[in-house]
């Protein structure tokens, strides 16, 4: 089986969708799939990622000669939505009659469709509703996505597959019995730094809390200049003291900031996955994020805590998580570690995706606007 998959960019900047597609497309290889990996920045061959590929073809060029060279695919598959190259994705799709699944990345869910909504209004009527009615299967990586893809009526079937994560190696400092209980000990955020991910919230969370004896590192690249805004909340809240901005982390760096970390937070308005909450679980760090993430079942599994995306509900969750002893705050890792080790592994989510592109593949239809669930799990909101 051949499958074409495209992404806006591969560059590791471009956040959570660069990485798990280049570990997506390199675990169908293995799986058997001949994998021919694009990027409208032209950044297939180029990403830092690209260890992550294996014997993928990363295909380099217009989207047009990426699709000569590479030869007829039995399926194409297109992460995100928007932008000039998913248009003529679906174009090329309908005119060749070459199956097609999309990816909608969190792109649809309320609070993106919101940001910079005229614009997005306008490309919706002129092109993407269409675009999403012609295709064969629609991708989500999470049930509340999911229902809210349906909500909009596209009249297409729905998937349901998460993304996946690498188990690292234990750190000894993980394991140590006394890590954490001298000196500061560290909360962490890793990702891009734009409105979405909240963070002037957990900032004046923080300020309210000012839990003693802790530090907030925030690890990621600026977007549009909003560290900026981040920094000045900071300042007028009084903690800059207690909170340090890393730059962008990557490979070895980044799994040091997890291996150092006693806490990761997540303080998103909206996530569609969050695959930084999956590797912080694979690291063995326990996690405080909001319920606009559909990370609910970390109450349940006793590996974090999930609260309201809200000043007042950031409060709460880091008075919560703050207080606890560094042994609870490593027994709760270690049960995020098992429950990423039983169903977030990237073979498992490589075979998933194997059995919807050759159902698509066969034509077999899904019906309506069902939804149907390969994610092997409850990941869904409270």
């Amino acid at each position: 089986m051949k499958v074409f998959i495209a992404s806006a960019s591969l560059l590791p900047g471009y956040g959570g969708p660069a990485y798990s597609i280049t570990r997506l497309a390199s675990a169908l290889v293995q799986a058997g799939v001949e994998v021919g990996l694009w990027a409208a920045d032209r950044s297939a061959q180029s990403t830092s990622l690209s260890a992550h590929c294996g014997p993928v073809r990363r295909l380099s060029g217009s989207l047009v000669e990426a699709l000569q060279s590479f030869g007829r695919p039995d399926v194409l598959h297109d992460s995100g939505m928007w932008l000039p190259h998913n248009h003529r994705l679906a174009i090329i799709a309908a005119r060749n009659f070459i199956p097609r699944i999309v990816s909608t990345r969190g792109m649809l869910e309320p609070w993106a469709r919101s940001h910079k909504k005229l614009k997005k209004s306008v490309a919706w009527r002129l092109f993407q509703k269409r675009d999403l009615q012609r295709a064969d299967l629609l991708h989500a990586t999470a049930i509340q996505e999911a229902r809210n893809l349906q909500q909009l009526g596209l009249g297409r079937p729905v998937c349901v597959i998460p993304d996946g994560a690498d188990l690292p190696e234990m750190c000894h400092q993980r394991i140590n019995p006394t890590r954490g209980e001298a000196c500061f000990r560290t909360a962490l955020f890793v990702g891009r730094i734009c409105p979405v991910k909240g963070l002037p919230m957990l900032i004046e969370a923080w300020g309210r809390v000012r839990p003693e004896g802790w530090r907030l590192h925030i690890a990621g690249p600026d977007e549009a200049g909003h560290r900026a805004e981040v920094e000045r909340t900071a300042s007028r809240v009084g903690v800059s003291e207690f909170v340090s901005f890393l730059g962008p982390l990557d490979g070895e760096a980044k799994s040091a900031a997890f291996a150092d970390a006693d806490l990761f937070v997540l303080p998103s308005h909206s996530e569609s996955f969050g695959m930084v909450v999956a590797e912080a679980l694979a690291h063995g760090v326990p996690v405080l994020t909001t319920r606009g993430t559909p990370w609910g079942q970390l109450i349940k599994r006793e590996c974090g805590w999930c609260v309201d995306a809200t000043i007042e509900g950031l409060t709460q969750g880091l008075r919560q998580s703050t207080a606890q002893e560094p042994a609870a705050l490593r027994h709760m890792g270690a049960r995020g570690r098992a429950w990423v080790t039983a169903e977030f592994q990237w073979e498992t989510i490589a075979k998933r995706f194997f059995e919807i592109y050759e159902r698509t593949w066969n034509g077999v239809r899904y019906g309506g606007q069902s939804i149907r669930s390969y994610s092997g799990c409850e990941h869904s909101r409270n």
